[in-house]
């Protein structure tokens, strides 16, 4: 096949998912863009997936049950809290996802190089491995790959103010993330508030929280602690958290004034 490019399997996990796939793919004797079609991306997006570029869910297109799933929890899992690549599997199937966020950019909004910058101070402090803190950056771009989906979900994002104050990395690499705040806010699909400090007690939340609805209008939460990830899946016990997120966003800049501020920030770092 022309340029066909050989992968290599061993390089890392995420190699070694898309090295799956293409085994998969290859066994059904489709070419890339035709289970694109059945998976309703591009084929350039699996070609990605298959060098270990990207991520995509493609169990059901290629009739797989939960493997390539299972795949994917098995290079996430030794690099993230326990519970998250569960609640990874439900995040790239939600009809509508509501995050909070404190201190950092969230995953979903993330550029490479934040992400990287992040990821190398965990390293310095050894609580990460070099090839842990790759898989996390390389985890940053396969989930916003999975939101590039039909019918595109509607994400809210309300961060504190110390997202967007908190100096990652030189003056570039913030600029290059507030503008990728800035296409976020753009977007049909997307609503960015930021919570500013002077909110005080009437913030809902002291701590990072998503609230997920599915297609069947049900809700699940996720919620870290230092060591370990909770996923609530009882509605009775989520709703209050939906309440109080709704509460949130009324408090907070509304996503003009959100975007004014973020202009203004990236206009005094260069």
């Amino acid at each position: 096949m022309v340029n066909r490019k050989e992968l290599d399997p061993e390089r890392s996990a995420s190699a070694a998912f898309g090295a799956l796939l293409r085994s998969l793919r290859d066994e059904r004797g489709w070419t890339q863009d035709e289970l694109a079609a059945r998976m309703g991306c591009s084929g350039a997006h699996i070609s990605a997936v298959e060098t270990g570029r990207r991520w995509a869910s493609a169990d059901r297109a290629l009739g797989t049950g939960d493997r390539l799933q299972r795949q994917s929890r098995a290079v996430t899992h030794k690099a993230l809290l326990e519970g998250f690549p569960e609640y990874l599997t439900h995040e790239e199937r939600a009809a509508e996802i509501r995050l909070y966020e404190v201190g950092v950019i969230p995953g979903l909004l993330q550029t490479p190089a934040y992400a990287a910058t992040l990821e190398a101070d965990a390293v310095r402090r050894e609580a990460i491995t070099q090839e842990q803190a790759d898989e996390r950056v390389a985890l940053v771009e396969r989930r916003q790959a999975s939101l590039v989906r039909s019918p595109t979900p509607l994400l809210f994002a309300v961060l504190d103010e110390g997202c967007v104050l908190r100096p990652m990395g030189g003056p570039e690499i913030m600029a290059a993330q507030f503008d990728r705040l800035l296409e976020f806010a753009e977007q049909p699909n997307t609503v960015l508030q930021i919570a500013p400090f002077q909110m005080g007690e009437r913030r809902p939340f002291s701590l990072p929280v998503t609230v997920l609805t599915l297609h069947d209008r049900s809700l699940m939460s996720y919620a870290e602690s230092t060591q370990h990830g909770h996923l609530e899946r009882n509605n009775a016990l989520v709703l209050p958290l939906l309440t109080a997120y709704h509460q949130l966003q009324a408090e907070a800049l509304s996503q003009a004034a959100s975007v004014a501020m973020i202009k203004k920030l990236r206009k005094g770092i260069l």
